[in-house]
């Protein structure tokens, strides 16, 4: 079987003052998520635990995201996450640090036959 892309879907996630990656990062992949209503296993007769779903998430300091944590985001499927430079650390004006942005792509898969007309 080959597996085929279905949906890709885009968040954005921050802290604004814990510096908190991980907690970055979980509102991205929620914002992504919820702001997305996705029937697409169903539409394909597909049962949601046989959705792939890889999530990449661009953040300025990749090892403090704890991807463990953030696999029980996802209620149904098969995720994997892969953490990368990227997002955006904004210096607060007074000095006092920064806040953090993530940037979140999850595309979501199935393994399917491909059809030949």
């Amino acid at each position: 079987m080959a597996r085929t892309r279905m949906v890709t879907q885009f968040g954005m996630g921050s802290s604004i003052r814990s510096r908190n990656y991980t907690e970055a990062a979980a509102r991205g992949i929620r914002d992504a998520l919820w702001h997305n209503v996705l029937e697409v296993a169903d539409a394909f007769g597909f049962p949601k635990e046989a959705m792939l779903i890889d999530v990449e998430i661009g953040i300025q300091q990749p090892d403090k995201v704890d991807t463990d944590a953030l696999l029980s985001i996802f209620p149904y499927g098969q995720p994997s996450i892969r953490v990368v430079k990227g997002g955006l650390d904004v210096a607060k004006p007074d000095g006092s640090g920064v806040s953090v942005i993530a940037n979140v792509a999850i595309i979501v898969s199935f393994d399917m036959e491909p059809t030949h007309a």
